[in-house]
């Protein structure tokens, strides 16, 4: 019987594409095991992309019962307790996880540390329980393209969301590098969820883009990736799409501004960060005044270095 692995990690887009060099390194460890990741439900089709099965998940909500009992649980969804009490409700035969004073089944396991970037924590977790990960291996393959988004080869993605204000720079700011981008002669899309269709929109009207270089809404998880792995760069804030840009090899300028970019950012030649060297609340309901600081020539300066 295959060993049967259970991964949590029931966050965002941008939290999943960071652990991808654990799922790597426990299915080098474990070859032939069932690795399941328990996650929510629209991050399913990019979980496939790296081979792994899909469990919809919550944010610390009980597991559902077919990851009961598995023969290893990893928990990467936080430093606990919480996420430890989720995990071990689950009842795994071995938990892997960071040490929690108030956990004592977590006592022999790895000290967290603060600061420490976001993919190489997770990867030091791993390798320090046994299972080498290299926190370089980030890549994921590229989706096919489906026709009705051909328009996305070689094109600039621009994708104005985030979760929070905080992170979102302003929609007039989008617009102009989309303008300028598209008199180069480059064709502009404009991606985002559902939700993000007006802001998409507004980026679009202001750069005098036609209506349908609006993708935002139109695509799921899997068609944006399809998307901005046809495209030949990227502009975007601190959010999912950068690491999906990362996994996926297409350069691109990533702005930050409430975190730092030594916890979050990319790293490689084929990748940019503007950062004012300022902290903020990432969950405020305005955008931070580091953020606000980056200007539109500064983004295309840096879109003019890209490889």
């Amino acid at each position: 019987m295959a060993v049967r692995i259970v991964v949590l990690r029931a966050l965002g887009l941008g939290d999943l594409l960071t652990i991808v060099p654990c799922l790597r390194g426990l299915q080098d460890a474990f070859p032939g095991a069932a690795v399941t990741v328990a996650a929510p439900g629209p991050l399913a089709p990019l979980i496939a992309l790296a081979g792994c099965a899909a469990a919809e998940a919550e944010p610390l909500a009980l597991l559902a019962p077919s990851l009961q009992g598995a023969d290893l649980l990893v928990n990467l969804h936080g430093r606990g307790p919480q996420s430890h009490r989720v995990a071990l409700a689950a009842r795994p035969r071995r938990l892997i996880a960071f040490a929690h004073p108030t956990v004592p089944e977590s006592a022999a396991l790895p000290a967290w540390r603060d600061g420490e970037h976001e993919v190489h924590r997770w990867a030091r977790l791993l390798t320090a329980c046994g299972i080498p990960a290299d926190p370089s291996r980030l890549a994921l393959p590229i989706p096919a393209l489906p026709e009705r988004l051909a328009a996305a080869r070689g094109a600039t993605v621009v994708h104005p969301g985030a979760a929070s204000a905080a992170r979102r720079w302003p929609a007039e700011r989008f617009a102009a590098v989309a303008r300028a981008e598209a008199r180069t002669g480059r064709h502009v899309l404009v991606t985002g969820s559902a939700p993000e269709r007006a802001l998409a929109t507004e980026v679009a009207l202001r750069a005098g883009l036609a209506p349908d270089a609006v993708l935002a809404g139109a695509t799921d998880l899997y068609g944006l990736a399809a998307v901005v792995g046809a495209a030949a760069r990227v502009v975007c804030g601190d959010t999912g799409v950068a690491h999906l840009a990362t996994a996926l090899g297409v350069p691109s300028v990533v702005l930050f501004g409430p975190t730092s970019p030594e916890q979050w950012g990319p790293h490689g030649e084929r990748h940019r960060v503007l950062w004012h060297g300022t902290r903020g609340d990432p969950h405020a309901d305005r955008p931070d005044a580091g953020l606000l600081e980056i200007e539109p020539r500064e983004v295309l300066a840096e879109l003019a270095r890209l490889p």
